[in-house]
Formats: structure tokens, sequence, C-alpha cells
């Protein structure tokens, strides 16, 4: 039985995540941890999320549970997760990080402590956009230059952060297949005389409003045709259950750095 460690036990991810492991055999929920002063501190879980008593109260750090469990799924932000990474990795257990909103400077510092643990950082957890991140690659690589490439994002108007993690990994495996530096050539939003499109740029727009849990679509734009990949999530459990996945999977891996194109085999040989 693998013990699991949820931080963001009282967001609307955590949530999620927290019954479907009520529900399953195979792992169990041993400690709940949420920021200090947050409502549901001291109470039970199970009970704050209408699942009956689990026996595991709400903490406000990881350091109180971390001895408790094989494995943490952090969704968090990004301040707290880098914490809980640097924790998980001292004490050479295993974190699933679905937090978005790391930048390059971030993957640095978790690259350097990868080496300690198990660490798994993904901007999406579902297995759909997962094949979608491969599917950009395949197509853009076969496509080359002779399409123009635009990402189009929407969330709910609760989302802090824009572009998506989401788009800016399609914008990076876009960019990767086509030889592109994405920091150059990715263009965010369009106001006023502009100028033309330039065939190396990659468009990346955001739509924000109501309760849209995600949607994603990469448009190849040629000269008669375009191509257009899109995932549209319909519920969050689409990535309660890939973060659970993925705890599963990475507890029995060597130390390192992955993410969840390691877990459903689709990188790159």
């Amino acid at each position: 039985m693998i013990s699991a460690i949820v931080c963001g036990a009282g967001g609307r991810m955590g949530g999620r995540i927290i019954t479907l492991l009520s529900k399953m055999e195979e792992i169990t929920l041993v400690g709940a941890v949420e920021r200090p002063g947050h409502p549901l501190l001291g109470k039970d879980i199970g009970e704050s999320l209408g699942l009956g008593t689990l026996g595991v109260p709400v903490v406000d750090n990881l350091s109180k549970v971390l001895d408790k469990g094989d494995v943490v799924i952090d969704f968090t932000h990004i301040d707290s997760a880098l914490r809980h990474i640097e924790m998980v990795m001292g004490a050479s257990k295993a974190i699933v990080v679905g937090t978005t909103g790391f930048d390059e400077n971030h993957m640095e510092k978790v690259r350097k402590l990868a080496g300690n643990g198990r660490c798994l950082v993904a901007p999406n957890m579902s297995v759909g956009v997962n094949l979608l991140f491969k599917l950009a690659y395949d197509v853009a690589k076969t496509l080359g230059n002779d399409f123009d490439v635009e990402i189009l994002e929407a969330h709910h108007n609760q989302k802090k952060d824009a572009p998506s993690g989401t788009a800016m990994k399609l914008g990076q495996q876009v960019a990767n297949a086509l030889g592109r530096d994405l920091s150059a050539v990715g263009v965010y939003g369009r106001k006023g005389m502009v100028g033309a499109r330039t065939k190396e740029e990659i468009g990346m727009q955001v739509i924000r409003g109501g309760d849209i849990v995600g949607e994603h679509t990469v448009f190849f734009i040629g000269t008669g045709e375009r191509i257009e990949l899109t995932h549209r999530a319909m519920s969050r459990d689409n990535f309660a259950r890939g973060a659970i996945r993925a705890a599963l999977w990475l507890v029995h891996q060597p130390n390192g750095l992955y993410d969840m194109q390691d877990v459903l085999g689709l990188k790159e040989s």
C-alpha cells in the first residue's frame, strides 16, 4: 500500500484528488496540508469534503506529516511548491507537482534538487493533454516552416497565471520541433499596429471566463488549409486521476526529474 500526502488539500484540485484517493485500494491518504491560517486547519479533511471521517487532520506544514508518506502530491503555488520539493528531496522521497507557473529559473533549481529523490513536474496531468503535447510536436515537425502556428487557451475567471502552463508547454513543443527559441519568437496577444506576422513567431492568445475547466487549441495555418488540435477538459477529475497515476508510477522510479510524458511512455527516444 502506497501512502500519499496532498498539499493544497482545501483547493479545487486537492479536494478532487482526495475524493478519488478515498475510493482506491492501492494508495491511501495519510496527510493533508494547507497554508497557515486556512479555515480547514485542524479539521478532518474527509469530513470537510463530505467523505466521512478519514482520520487525517489538515496541518499547516508538510514537515509535520512528511515522515508518514511515500509520495507527496502538490497543487499549491510556486513558492510553496518549491519549498515542498526541497523538503521532499531532502528526505529522499517522491513528489508529484501539478502547480503551474514554473519558469526556467525555477526549473533549474528543481533540476539541481531532483538528484536526491524522485520529482515529477507537469503543467497538466491529463492523459489527453499529454497526448496533445506529443501530437503538437509531431505535426509541427512534419509541417515545418510552411504553416503559421497559433495557440489559444481558455480557463475559468479565477485562474491567476496567463498563458497557462499547458499553453506554454504546447508552445515549447512546437518550438522544439521547429528548432526555434520560444523566448525569442513567442508573441503573447496583439494590439495596435503590430505589423505583418513573421514566419517564425508562435502566437499565444488567452481567454478567461466563467467556470471553463480548461481548453487548448493549436492552430497550424497554411495557405488554403489549416489543422486544429484541440483538447477540452470537462472535469477536474481528468487532472486528479492523472496526478494519482503519476504518484503510483513515481514511487517505483530511481531518483531524478520526470514529467507526464515519462509516465505515459510518450518521450521521444
